[in-house]
């Protein structure tokens, strides 16, 4: 009984401590570290970033809080990495839906995503193919 109780402990012990928090992932660190800033911000592979243009608030800065909150250009909200932090989500209150961001590259000088997103100004135009590129300051 003595040795079945040892043995209960100490896989016990081997669980709790294989299931201990193993801390952030790299590509965490690597988005969370530095301050973004807009490098080139496309929709249908045409620079939109320009005044009025559909990626114009996202110009600028490019903050991924640690805890979740962030930045993007003039918008504030919260982000999580999902799919293996292959993929950004992106929510804030200026936005109608969350965005799903596919990375492309992230590094720790340039990140890169790709989405889509409805033309707003011409919903019969369909989703428009979006690419922000970003550079650590």
């Amino acid at each position: 009984m003595k040795n079945f109780l040892l043995t209960i402990i100490i896989i016990s012990g081997l669980v709790l401590y294989s299931c201990e928090d193993e801390g952030p992932s790299d590509r965490f660190v690597l988005l969370t570290t530095p301050v973004w800033v807009s490098d080139s911000l496309l929709a249908d592979g045409v620079d939109a970033s320009g005044p009025g243009q559909a990626l114009e608030k996202f110009n600028g800065e490019v903050i991924f809080s640690k805890d979740g909150t962030g930045v993007f250009g003039v918008y504030t909200g919260t982000w999580k990495l999902v799919y293996n932090d292959t993929e950004i989500v992106i929510s804030t209150d200026s936005l109608p839906f969350p965005i799903t961001n596919e990375i492309k590259e992230l590094t720790e000088n340039s990140l890169k995503i790709t989405t889509g997103f409805p033309d707003m100004d011409n919903p019969a135009a369909g989703v428009m193919k979006i690419r922000m590129t970003f550079k650590s300051k």
